[in-house]
């Protein structure tokens, strides 16, 4: 594997703490690779590919042991987009949940509902989704696909530093919702935050899954699971139903948005994921020279930072209907000049995770998968052990011509962009990060890194990181390579937003890449997550 010369600002700084989130960050095989946001996680994708099974298989089982081990950002009660590379041919599966047929604008006079407790959640479509893709594409039985997470979910696992400090910075929530639903399952005794290196078992979930494995996945949206949904909704003011539920078979199949960065072909997702976004703000970065990215000095991370503003309000004044988007090659977004305002877009303070899979029969997945905000509405489902997500929060409350504006059975916007690098037409990198808006910036930055900086993935992964917002309010991380682009900007009148180097905030790249007929895996420095072969 490449291990290039770094760029200025690659190297840690002398007082920059890398996270102390464990090893495993990278990996390498001659057989595939898994890259995950949890070490459980990976574990149960390359002992799946170990046993034979294909990408989509591994996808699948990593998929549902997040929904077991990373509570915060996903679960059985939220949903994903995957983009799939099986056989030669490529799709995006998306598996976004629809508005509740009882979520009428006017359904919420208080807008809290949006995001907090039972009238928050969409239409869960994360089991959908991880059910076709193993239907489709698949090759190992659904039980043993499926035994990991059971395994995880009736064993328990270990809490981490990381989980334990976001508990504690979210109890109150959990608290805060009457029936007090999520916080009895994810809380100690259902009052305090698990410790670092507590055993968190999830018994009502492991039968949850035990009932999927056993009865397929679509008994999840029809029988008796439905049926308790339905009661809980009912019992707690929520709007999902039993009907809403059964009108959920299968993800909606979508043809991947398709462009080139200096002629790299990429695939990744298109509305209502955020992969047109993202190619435009690689088009943005096209415009200047290879050799000042390569360095990354002020005026190109000014430059850089102007690129996602200009790509965050083009996206803003027209978003795209999916029912309706055309796919273009190479730049598939406008480039507006104006110059937006805030809003529009999903919350800032959302959380999400991301897996990457490659076999070494050349397929590849690469899903995002989400509850929204972190802890997503942060009520539960009784009986039955998952979040549900919090999604109509991202809905548009005001345009309602916007295809993403509130009203029954409407899907949200997305800032998903799960994607897919080629080299001689075969899959070379696949790469995704969670992250709200900052997914966007993440990916691109990752990439760039790559392809301009001749980086490995983890020298690109550990870059210092910039976005900026549609109203143009910039953030970085707290770096000496960053000090003279912030000095510019507040010259400038910008606002200026320093975090901690390495914060949650600016994504979390999962990668898994071939190169010199070697996998490779990299995992993000600011999470839990590890990358795995199966050798």
């Amino acid at each position: 594997m490449r291990v290039p010369t770094r760029p200025p600002g690659a190297a840690r700084e002398a007082g920059a703490r890398m996270p102390r989130y464990g090893g495993g960050k990278t990996a390498s095989s001659r057989r595939g690779m898994v890259a995950a946001a949890f070490p459980d996680a990976t574990d149960a994708g390359a002992g799946i590919l170990a046993r034979g099974g294909n990408a989509a298989d591994a996808a699948c089982a990593v998929s549902l042991a997040l929904a077991v081990c990373e509570p915060q950002a996903s679960g059985i009660g939220g949903q994903c987009m995957a983009l799939v590379r099986m056989g030669g041919s490529s799709v995006v599966l998306d598996g976004s949940g629809r508005a509740p047929s009882l979520a009428h604008r006017s359904a919420f006079g208080n807008e809290a509902d949006l995001a907090l407790g039972y009238r928050a959640s969409t239409v869960p479509g994360m089991v959908a989704t991880v059910g076709y893709l193993h239907e489709r594409y698949g090759r190992l039985d659904w039980q043993e696909v499926v035994r990991p997470a059971v395994k995880l979910a009736k064993g328990g696992y270990r809490i981490t530093e990381l989980q334990s400090r976001l508990l504690s910075e979210y109890a109150g929530d959990l608290l805060s919702v009457p029936s007090r639903s999520g916080a009895r399952y994810f809380l100690r005794d259902g009052c305090v935050p698990y410790g670092a290196g507590d055993l968190f078992v999830q018994e009502d979930l492991a039968c949850l899954l035990e009932g999927l494995s056993e009865s397929g996945y679509g008994s999840f949206y029809r029988g008796s699971v439905a049926s308790r949904i339905d009661r809980d909704m009912r019992e707690n003011g929520g709007y999902l139903r039993a009907e809403d539920l059964a009108r959920v078979p299968i993800p909606v199949e979508r043809r991947p948005v398709r462009g080139a960065y200096r002629g790299v072909g990429i695939e990744t997702a298109p509305p209502p994921g955020s992969g047109d976004i993202m190619l435009d703000a690689l088009s943005r970065f096209e415009d200047i020279p290879g050799g000042e990215m390569r360095e990354r000095g002020p005026v190109t991370l000014l430059r850089m930072a102007d690129a996602f503003r200009l790509c965050f309000a083009d996206a803003e004044k027209s978003p795209p209907d999916p029912a309706t988007y055309l796919q273009e090659a190479g730049r598939p977004s406008s480039r507006g000049s104006g110059d937006g305002a805030p809003g529009g877009g999903p919350p800032e303070d959302g959380d999400t995770t991301h897996l990457s899979v490659m076999d070494g029969e050349g397929n590849a997945v690469t899903m995002t998968q989400s509850v929204e905000l972190m802890y997503g509405s942060k009520a539960a489902a009784a009986g039955l052990g998952f979040l549900y997500n919090n999604y109509m929060s991202v809905f548009d409350l005001r345009n309602a011509s916007s295809p993403y504006y509130l009203r029954p059975n409407a899907v949200p916007r997305s800032s998903a962009c799960p994607s897919i690098l080629y080299r001689d037409g075969r899959p070379w990198i696949a790469v995704g990060s969670p992250g709200s808006s900052r997914i966007i910036s993440a990916v691109s930055l990752f990439l760039s890194g790559v392809i301009d900086g001749g980086l490995s993935a983890r020298g690109s992964m550990e870059l210092p990181r910039i976005h900026c917002t549609s109203g143009g309010v910039v953030s970085m991380e707290d770096d000496t390579s960053m000090e003279g682009a912030a000095r510019l900007l507040r010259e400038d009148g910008r606002r200026v937003d320093v975090r901690e180097r390495y914060s949650l905030y600016h994504g979390a790249i999962h990668a898994v890449l071939l190169e010199d007929g070697m996998f490779g895996g990299v995992a993000e420095a600011r999470r839990d997550g590890t990358a795995r072969g199966p050798d």
